[in-house]
């Protein structure tokens, strides 16, 4: 493996920020704009798949594409500035590039969004793209050539292993670290502070081989 070679996708919620301040206002503010109960202690438990996909549980399948489109309008205002980075997300992301790497961001969240988080918190990908979850990941790690996913759910394990990428789980999201390793995780990291030591001995083992 040259370091030409070396790419490095990132899952976004609760790998690289902790959306879950942002995400749980968001889902109060609807529900008090909606009149529409929803669980906000709940829905941020279970981070990961889409937006829709929490929606159902609050909305009939009728008013979801709308629901969805008003969250996604009151998001900027009041989610991005309430999410910080997870421990570790901006050394995780320097240590790529030291490498001479790249690092592409892959996530189930709404692009713009997602776009907004990542230049708030100053973090620079080479590349973001969003709106795609678990197998549907693949598409993007082929297309960036990504030889590695580094995610927080059983999602992005699938995605990863669907891409033909090792998979790097973090155990900062709803899936323990032995969920994580029972979706076929390869490797399972507490959390991205341990990433750069990790991408080290990835690096040397494979200069190696």
């Amino acid at each position: 493996m040259t370091d030409r070679a070396l790419t490095v996708g990132f899952d976004l919620d609760m790998t690289l920020i902790d959306s879950r301040p942002g995400i749980h206002a968001c889902y109060t503010a609807l529900a008090e704009r909606t009149g529409t109960y929803i669980d906000a202690d709940l829905a941020v438990t279970r981070l990961g798949p889409p937006l829709a996909d929490e929606l159902i549980h609050w909305f009939p399948a009728e008013r979801i594409a709308e629901m969805s489109d008003l969250y996604r309008t009151m998001y900027p205002e009041i989610a991005i500035a309430a999410t910080p980075a997870m421990p570790g997300a901006r050394e995780a992301i320097a240590a790529v590039r030291d490498a001479g790497g790249k690092a592409v961001v892959v996530t189930a969240k709404y692009e713009p969004n997602a776009k907004l988080h990542l230049g708030h918190l100053g973090i620079v990908p080479d590349a973001v793209v969003g709106d795609l979850w678990a197998e549907q990941k693949a598409e993007a790690l082929r297309e960036h050539g990504a030889g590695v996913y580094v995610g927080d759910h059983v999602g992005d394990v699938r995605g990863a292993r669907k891409a033909g990428a090792l998979s790097v789980a973090v155990a900062t999201g709803p899936c323990d670290a032995e969920e994580l390793r029972a979706a076929g995780a390869d490797v399972v990291l507490g959390d991205l502070t341990e990433l750069p030591a990790w991408l080290a001995g990835y690096r040397e083992d494979a200069s190696l081989a």
